[in-house]
């Protein structure tokens, strides 16, 4: 494990396999980390250069005081592909993480960004009020906001822990596999609540859908049936970048917010293939 100090003084701790070819970029979601992507590292590493990082906040970087919300990890991201040198790179980003590459894209523009891949992450996480119906159903709106300032209250409350574990476990569908969802309980153990509270807050009032028509590099969408997150709502998002596509598991292959975790070699494999392609005008 690598450590980058960015501009504002928070320590982020990331992992670069090295290697030939255009770098992918890989952002995890709202308090989990970087280990998120370890079947990524083993399954797509050994043909191209992977990069992942524990945003601030996260696994094993720093936690400081301040910087909790989209745009300051987005910097964050800036600083550390400028740290490596990555004029050109693949975005991958899954939940969370893929917000965070929104908000690069909405301020620093697509000129690095080679492909992108958005994975399982709603336009808009909270329906305000201003919104139709419609748009609601349509941006895959998850909470109210009365329900965000709630599931928010009880996260930094007395049984913060119980309410995470919940919040976890209703990202699965079925019954998940008992050593996924260890795995993911305990990850999500090392983002305080001081952090992860008003970071979580900052997310979910985002909404990016003026951000996707303005996305015009190759992009692929990625749902899952069994997810928390509606496939519906990737079928918007997709709909929205020019020229995207979608891929939507079906629940016998995954049945979760975690298809990297459940099903590798076929998260992997839709991956590998949608990189690995030569687009018709050479980018």
């Amino acid at each position: 494990m690598k450590e980058l100090i960015t501009t504002d003084g928070a320590r982020l701790a990331y992992q670069d396999t090295g290697g030939e070819g255009v770098p992918l970029v890989m952002l995890h979601g709202w308090g989990q980390t970087q280990a998120m992507f370890r079947h990524q590292i083993e399954g797509l590493a050994p043909g191209r250069r992977v990069v992942t990082v524990d945003l601030r906040g996260h696994g094993k970087s720093g936690r400081p005081r301040h910087g909790h919300r989209i745009a300051r990890l987005s910097r964050d991201v800036l600083e550390l592909v400028d740290h490596l040198g990555l004029d050109r790179l693949d975005a991958l980003g899954w939940s969370m993480g893929v917000s965070v590459w929104w908000s690069f894209i909405d301020q620093y523009g697509t000129g690095r960004i080679r492909r992108f891949v958005a994975v399982d992450q709603p336009a808009a996480v909270a329906a305000v009020p201003w919104m139709t119906e419609r748009e609601q159903r349509d941006s895959g709106a998850i909470f109210d906001v009365s329900g965000l300032l709630y599931l928010g209250a009880a996260l930094a409350g007395p049984e913060g822990d119980t309410v995470r574990a919940e919040f976890v476990r209703g990202m699965f569908s079925g019954e998940p596999d008992p050593e996924v969802l260890a795995f993911v309980h305990e990850e999500i153990r090392s983002t305080p609540a001081y952090a992860g509270v008003p970071l979580l807050f900052d997310h979910c009032a985002q909404d990016w859908r003026d951000v996707l028509p303005r996305i015009d590099v190759p992009t692929l969408v990625i749902g899952c049936e069994g997810s928390h997150v509606h496939p519906d709502s990737q079928r918007f998002v997709a709909e929205r970048i020019p020229g995207a596509r979608l891929h939507v598991f079906a629940s016998d292959v995954a049945s979760s917010h975690f298809p990297f975790l459940e099903n590798p070699p076929a998260f992997n494999a839709v991956v590998e293939k949608f990189l690995a392609e030569e687009p018709a005008n050479g980018a």
